[in-house]
């Protein structure tokens, strides 16, 4: 199976070519993407270097999937191009999450939902993807009214240029600075761009895509975003209000069978998920599960999640992984 990784130097590229390797994606003839100031360098993968190659020379190869992380407007314009030609595309940027006409998919949850037809379909955004994790087994039996959702984001969700800032701040170096303020030993709740409703595009993401991988309007999230400066994976308080009153433990079993998630919730041994051990990890992890004692049928948890993993590159290839077993796509 030939398989195109558009965007394949970044961040997310880089762990993409990672994951399919980890994963043992039949990957006969690999095809990595990216700029044209990146054409002819060389990219690694199973061992063997790979020439990166432009867009146009990607489209002629006929891969079977393109995996895309290269950004929104370059999704916008070179995605059509691949799917014009045949070649189902898997896209991490925003660009197509909220089409209507495009599948927004985590293969736990929603994976049923793609069809032979889909040639786009999108990644969620990094945050969206590990909480609706935890909310769909829940949505399913206790009916979610309302989450209000605090993130802790990983400088990784970034890219290259924030990693670089955190580190040349820590040892005292100036450099580039890819946000407006220093990150170390700070908090920027300012992820995105502001909207005209005083949230940021990170924020409104969260809300818009929780409803529609969930298929369920009436579900209320509201979020704030926050950077800060780790690196591993990004953590979310979240408050879940249900219609439906639940136990914990019966909470716990419910998670604990969800394929992609794994309980850490032994407070009394400070077990409880943390970006440093969630790092290089596939799955979501979730702990502090406890009753709000303010509100009736409340829950309070907290999720973990590496970002670069279960957030982009894994939740990807974990579709491309679902178009094969569903027989949309097929190994040569």
């Amino acid at each position: 199976m030939k398989i195109a990784v558009v965007g394949a130097t970044g961040l997310v590229g880089s762990k993409m070519l990672q994951v399919l390797e980890e994963r043992n994606f039949p990957v006969t003839e690999l095809i990595p993407v990216a700029s044209e100031k990146s054409v002819g360098k060389e990219v690694y993968f199973k061992g063997k270097p790979y020439k990166v190659v432009s867009a146009e020379d990607a489209i002629k190869a006929r891969p079977e999937i393109a995996l895309f992380s290269a950004g929104g407007s370059t999704s916008l314009k070179l995605a059509p191009l691949f799917a014009e030609a045949g070649i189902t595309v898997v896209d991490n940027s925003s660009a197509w999450r909220m089409d209507p006409n495009k599948k927004l998919v985590v293969p736990e949850v929603n994976g049923d939902v793609l069809g032979r037809e889909d040639k786009i379909i999108a990644n969620p955004n990094c945050s969206t993807i590990q909480m609706v994790l935890v909310l769909s087994p829940l949505h399913k039996k206790y009916h979610i009214k309302r989450v209000v959702v605090s993130t802790y984001q990983s400088v990784t969700g970034t890219g290259v240029k924030a990693v670089k800032q955190m580190e040349n701040e820590r040892n005292n170096i100036e450099g580039e600075m890819a946000y407006k303020y220093r990150i170390d030993k700070n908090a920027i709740p300012h992820i995105d761009v502001f909207l005209e409703n005083g949230y940021t595009k990170e924020e409104m993401k969260m809300v818009n895509e929780t409803k529609k991988i969930l298929g369920d309007e009436s579900v209320n999230v509201t979020a704030t975003c926050v950077r800060i400066p780790v690196m591993g994976g990004h953590s979310e308080s979240v408050n879940i209000q249900f219609e439906k009153d639940f136990n914990l433990k019966e909470v716990r079993e419910l998670l604990s069978a969800t394929p992609g998630v794994v309980i850490q919730d032994d407070p009394e041994n400070a077990v409880y998920p943390m970006p440093l051990t969630a790092h290089e990890k596939n799955e979501t992890f979730v702990g502090r599960l406890r009753r709000d004692e303010t509100l009736p049928n409340t829950l309070n948890c907290w999720i973990v999640s590496d970002n670069l993993r279960k957030g982009a590159a894994t939740n990807a290839v974990q579709i491309a992984e679902k178009l094969l077993e569903k027989g949309f796509v097929s190994a040569n």
